[in-house]
């Protein structure tokens, strides 16, 4: 069976069980948090967040990008966030990636190459500097000065923040 039907299954469960009084759209503490996509981190768990708390924004490596800087704009602008946490994590699959060797992978693959940014880093916590001062110095963002970063340690749980 695909894990996609073992998965819609257990959202039927889930549906039986579920007695979630509805959330407000904006969250409760108005938090965004951008973290890497790696399975190995619950970020709701790693915080002691609820579902109705923070947005989370994911993807490969949680550095900040365009898109990130795009949903953060909207999660500010019209959804009252005010603070940015950033989580990049120790044994991450971006760490120490070649782009260029991902993208000529592709482009021999499809025929051309992608034109995404390159997002790999080989200095983990340079990269979370590096995404602190994207979000500080983005002008579509209201909320600029409450920014800090962390690498979430996937042995242990620990958060270490980078200054």
């Amino acid at each position: 069976m695909p894990v996609t039907d073992t998965l819609i299954a257990n959202n039927a469960r889930y549906v039986e069980s579920f007695h979630e009084d509805h959330h407000p759209v904006r969250p409760r503490l108005k938090l965004a948090v951008i973290t890497c996509m790696d399975s190995r981190i619950d970020a709701f768990a790693a915080l002691g967040l609820e579902i109705g708390d923070a947005h989370i924004l994911r993807n490969a490596g949680g550095v900040v990008t365009e898109s990130e800087l795009r949903s953060l704009a909207l999660s500010q602008r019209k959804m009252g966030t005010e603070e940015v946490l950033l989580i990049h994590h120790t044994d991450c699959g971006a760490h120490g990636l070649d782009d260029d060797a991902l993208a000529s992978e592709i482009e021999a693959d499809v025929g051309y190459r992608p034109t995404w940014p390159r997002t790999s880093f080989t200095d983990l916590d340079e990269d979370v500097r590096v995404s602190i001062a994207r979000v500080r110095h983005c002008p579509f963002l209201t909320h600029r000065d409450h920014v800090r970063g962390f690498v979430f340690d996937v042995d242990t749980g620990a958060l270490r923040e980078v200054v």
